[in-house]
């Protein structure tokens, strides 16, 4: 029987021998539970007989996933618990993509596997996993695609601006004067080419900020 602790994870790739790696990998844990399944179907059959994961990771190019539209496929036959996107190289609309749909993060198959183990219970426990090199990467291509550069602290604005929170709030938490926020607002939405912050949000998120 397994222990209540254990984290059973489900990880589905078309490639062999990156199953092989992560199951080795997790199986010598003594807190996992490390099943694999090498398309969607196959996953989901799994999910179906054995009932929800407490993390399923699916590969975004594996048959059956059909883009990103596998994401959300997974999510519901997983009964709404984590599902999350394992992957190589992807592009901002695919992490802004898969969070939209409320996917539990993205793992890169190039990271090391030192790693993983944090990630996996960061994302089992509700968490939003997205690696710091993609938002790095992220905020390097939107610089370069706005043509002007947003500062650190406009990033932060922004991010902040895109979970709804109001100027007051942002202060607060920033340690900054209201009207210090309405000015990195201003100057937000003026690079954006946004009339106002929700806007900006919107234009964000369409450039793969999120």
């Amino acid at each position: 029987m397994t222990n209540s602790k254990t984290l059973r994870v489900l990880i589905a790739d078309d490639h062999a021998m990156v199953l092989e790696m992560f199951e080795q990998f997790l199986s010598a844990l003594p807190d996992f539970e490390a099943q694999t399944a090498p398309d969607l179907d196959s996953a989901i059959s799994i999910i179906d007989k054995e009932g929800p994961f407490d993390l399923v990771l699916v590969d975004l190019d594996m048959p059956g996933m059909n883009g990103i539209a596998g994401l959300s496929k997974a999510i519901e036959r997983n009964s709404n618990k984590p599902v999350g996107i394992l992957t190589s190289n992807p592009t901002p609309h695919v992490v802004s993509e898969a969070l939209a749909m409320g996917g539990a993060g993205i793992v890169l198959k190039t990271e090391s596997l030192k790693n993983l183990t944090n990630e996996i219970r960061f994302m089992a426990n509700g968490g939003r996993y997205v690696p710091i090199e993609l938002i790095d990467r992220q905020r390097v291509k939107t610089r370069e695609s706005t043509g002007a550069t947003l500062s650190d602290r406009e990033m932060t604005v922004l991010a902040l601006l895109a979970e709804g929170k109001p100027n007051r709030e942002i202060g607060n938490d920033l340690g900054l004067a209201e009207a210090t926020v309405k000015m990195h607002v201003k100057s937000i939405c003026s690079k954006l080419g946004a009339n106002n912050r929700t806007q900006a949000v919107i234009v964000a998120r369409d450039m793969g900020i999120f």
